[in-house]
């Protein structure tokens, strides 16, 4: 693909959160190792107060906040922070935009605009960003989830971008892709040959992905007590995590391609029927625990109210197509979990007839994990024999064949997810930003779910925090006699 780098980048929400933890540190990153294009500048806008001096001051901040210490260095930042300006916006006022178009400037030679911003005010945005001639053939947009709610809300939204946006100048950001180790996943599947064989229906006997937080609320009441654990979680990261396991093998590694087979497994996911969601799917809610020694209190009391919002999900999936039939993918997602950890194990089945048996060896179906945090590696578990002389029977023991690609590469620097979004949304390179049939075939799926709880009037089930979610979530796998992976 060409990429065609922009001159000019764009951050709504540049005051917030996200800005501060991960796109000014990302940008600062890209700019220190050169990957920026050198006349790049960056404007902030949010309802905020700054002028170009003191937000500098503001993002100064933030870097020495929350970059490692090994990537601080003084010139280099006040390198950085010249490239920075802002302007202060209220997003629902149209007749403010022509101050952010001027402060922006001419973009003739192409703009970037990264827009986090609640579902609610999209349409004034991209009204605006119309009014104020930032919306034309040289614009390209970042959209940040959330992207609506449910299906019809995502047809709206996506709808009022595209009066702006063709759809190849937008760029719906959904973080798990850039990932190092989410990526590693396409190079496992399609640059190893022993796997293809078996990574079917007739190799593999389940899967199993599973997203848990140590974390409670924190600062996000506002916005999770409304989507809850399937919608925050399973509905983008988790199904582009199907997505990338299941799909097809593509003819090449292009935007077009990639895209094309991760749709194809979404319009395969077996919708739920809501006489099917009592077996098909558990939900819960943390009740107040401890987690690592320290008490944490629960969700009701956290958020100051009572609520049947869902902070744990799991869910038995299928895809019904060739490849997949009969293969349950597990599902499984959570707040004030032992651990944090994001995970997928795919679980081989059994070798056909085992020759050990009569001497007293036991076999384990093989395992294959691919942790993606807190540690990245990817981990082959197969049976070996145990050093003996075996007079009294053969002892037979699952061992790891590990790659560690924090061992593995650690010359290189790792980086963090935006980083690699950041710079493909100003090369203009789509293939790791999710596509609009991808994104209505994910609610379509999620729609269904939720229709089902409704209609069986199904509540959380309460869990105590530092565990793994209510014990009906055991059963959801042992029903078919497999257990999680919880190592």
């Amino acid at each position: 693909m060409k990429r065609t780098p922009v001159g000019k980048l764009l951050l709504f929400g540049a005051t917030g959160d996200l800005a501060q933890r991960m796109l000014l540190p990302s940008l600062y990153g890209l700019d220190a190792d050169h990957l920026l294009p050198e006349t790049l500048t960056i404007t902030g806008t949010a309802r905020s107060e700054h002028d170009d001096a003191s937000y500098r001051a503001f993002a100064r901040e933030a870097l020495e906040e929350y970059l490692p210490k090994d990537r601080k260095d003084d010139a280099t930042i006040e390198s950085f922070l010249a490239r920075l300006q802002y302007q202060a916006l209220d997003a629902t006022d149209l007749e403010q935009y022509h101050l952010l178009s001027d402060k922006v400037g001419d973009v003739a030679g192409g703009l970037a605009i990264f827009l986090s911003t609640a579902p609610s005010l999209f349409e004034q945005v991209i009204g605006g960003l119309v009014k104020a001639g930032l919306a034309g053939d040289t614009v390209r947009i970042g959209l940040e989830k959330p992207l609506g709610y449910d299906l019809a809300s995502s047809r709206e939204i996506n709808d009022t971008v595209a009066k702006a946006f063709p759809e190849e100048r937008i760029f719906r950001i959904d973080h798990y892709l850039g990932k190092e180790t989410v990526q590693n996943i396409l190079a496992l599947r399609f640059g190893n040959s022993f796997f293809e064989p078996v990574w079917n229906a007739q190799g593999i006997d389940n899967v199993q992905i599973t997203i848990s937080e140590t974390v409670g609320l924190e600062d996000r009441a506002s916005y999770y007590d409304g989507a809850g654990a399937l919608r925050d979680m399973v509905a983008n990261h988790m199904l582009q995590l199907v997505a990338l396991i299941a799909m097809e093998p593509p003819a090449r590694y292009g935007v077009t391609e990639i895209r094309d087979e991760k749709a194809k497994v979404f319009r395969s996911l077996r919708q739920m029927k809501p006489e099917d969601v009592r077996q098909g799917s558990v939900i819960g809610q943390y009740m107040g625990g401890a987690i690592k020694g320290e008490i944490v209190r629960g969700y009701d009391e956290e958020l100051g109210k009572d609520s049947n919002t869902e902070t744990f999900v799991a869910i038995k999936a299928h895809i019904d197509n060739w490849r997949w039939q009969g293969v349950p993918f597990y599902l499984r997602t959570g707040k004030r979990m032992p651990t944090r950890r994001s995970e997928i194990a795919i679980q081989f089945k059994p070798v056909p007839h085992s020759m050990f048996q009569g001497r007293g060896g036991l076999l384990q179906p093989n395992m294959l994990v691919i942790r993606l945090q807190p540690e990245e590696y990817i981990q082959l578990l197969v049976m070996a024999k145990e050093p003996g002389l075996d007079r009294d029977g053969i002892r037979l023991r699952e061992v790891p064949l590990n790659l560690s690609l924090d061992a593995e590469f650690a010359g290189k620097r790792r980086r963090i997810a935006y980083e690699r979004l950041l710079l493909d949304l100003i090369e203009g390179d789509q293939t790791l930003f999710v596509r609009r049939d991808e994104v209505e075939a994910q609610w379509t799926w999620i729609d269904a779910i939720r229709e089902g709880w409704k209609a069986n009037d199904l509540k959380p089930k309460h869990y105590t925090a530092g565990t793994w979610g209510p014990a009906a979530s055991i059963a959801l796998t042992e029903r078919d006699g497999v257990s999680w992976q919880d190592d």
